[in-house]
């Protein structure tokens, strides 16, 4: 097969998709060297020195090779140049995410990854010009589409419920997690390191890892520290799309300014540190498709504290605390259970290792593939 995949995502520090799409790639490298792989980027990896550095992480053999297509913005690449390139380069199969190039030529099968539809569920958190386009080109997309992958059983659920699909056309991967990359050991001397690079105060701290739009409902978890004595740390990129303001206006709010903490954009490879070193993750999402940085918090060996929603209590079950997200006081309540009572901690870090270790990206690569295979058949 020739199958084409949209890398796009990769070094843009764009957390869970590009999570996905790099062990995804990673992955099918290591385990298929008979079909073909084009990954189509609109940045060229001789002038980019940071997607250079992450497609040598990928380790591709012979049949996977970059393909650069030149790019003016990204709705330009998107209807376009890649359209215009896959007419005269044509695959087999194209795989990306969301929405499909315009123009698309019939005889290529079109994979579609929806990582979530949390837009139709809280438009209210969506600028109203992102939401005109979401709400129309995404239905377009679905309806061309081969074939739809979601990363979870609930939201494949919610994929095929809102826009009244048959199920045959949905399937979905988990996501996973490289569990010894979260479970080494730090010599003394990295510790320092990492704690200078990010200006980590040597005290305790509890710890969110994620994105800062207004569905990770991050002011209920700044409320829920403003009678603790402990330290959090909001790690991602303040810069990024769809920030939400209220995060500012809470910490000013509850007098939170010197136990709040941005250290700003984490490389994956410090990842590991920041959640071991952690009392604990908390996870406070209204909605997910799926929900990464949980499995990578247990993996790690750290107590998860998580909202209540359906996709988390089907991945977390019994190895986390759950909370209503809309209540600050559910969270300040788990966080001191699991600050003073060593018993529950302990456990929570035995069964979130055991669990972790269920969600395999080379399982992911595989079911993909899989996937792959059928459209052809």
């Amino acid at each position: 097969m020739r199958i084409g995949i949209d890398i796009r995502v990769i070094g843009k520090k764009r957390t869970g998709d590009e999570v996905y799409f790099f062990n995804l790639v990673k992955n099918l490298a290591a385990i298929d060297q008979k079909n073909e792989y084009s990954l189509y980027t609109d940045r060229d990896p001789e002038k980019d020195e940071g997607l250079a550095r992450e497609i040598a992480k990928l380790e591709l053999g012979e049949n996977l090779k970059v393909v650069f297509v030149k790019n003016t913005n990204r709705f330009c690449w998107n209807f376009r140049y890649l359209p215009m390139y896959l007419k005269k380069n044509p695959v087999d199969i194209f795989h990306t995410q969301y929405i499909a190039p315009f123009r698309l030529p019939k005889n290529i099968k079109l994979v579609l990854t929806i990582h979530d539809i949390s837009f139709n569920f809280f438009p209210q958190h969506i600028k109203k010009s992102d939401l005109v386009f979401l709400k129309t080109l995404i239905p377009r997309s679905i309806q061309r589409a081969d074939k739809i992958i979601a990363v979870s059983k609930s939201e494949k659920k919610n994929i095929i419920d809102f826009y009244k699909l048959s199920p045959e056309k949905v399937d979905f991967t988990y996501n996973g997690v490289n569990y010894q990359k979260f479970n080494q050991k730090f010599s003394p001397e990295k510790i320092k390191e990492i704690n200078t690079k990010y200006q980590i105060p040597n005290t305790r701290y509890i710890l969110y890892i994620g994105t800062f739009q207004p569905r990770k409902n991050i002011p209920v978890l700044i409320e829920s520290i403003k009678n603790l004595d402990i330290k959090l740390i909001l790690a991602g990129n303040r810069e990024a799309h769809n920030f939400d303001k209220r995060i500012d206006e809470a910490i000013e709010k509850n007098n939170l300014k010197n136990k709040v903490i941005f250290p700003g954009w984490i490389d994956e490879d410090d990842k590991p540190f920041l959640l071991q070193s952690a009392s604990c993750f908390v996870f406070p999402s209204l909605y997910e498709g799926f929900g990464i940085p949980v499995i990578e918090a247990m993996s790690a060996g750290t107590p998860v504290i998580c909202s209540n929603i359906p996709v988390l209590q089907e991945l977390a079950d019994d190895t986390a605390l759950f909370c209503d997200p809309k209540n600050s006081g559910d969270f300040t309540k788990n966080i001191q259970k699991i600050l003073i009572n060593e018993n529950l901690r302990n456990n929570l870090v035995k069964k979130g290792r055991d669990t972790a270790q269920k969600f395999i990206w080379q399982k992911t690569a595989e079911k993909t593939l899989e996937i792959y295979t059928s459209l052809i058949k």
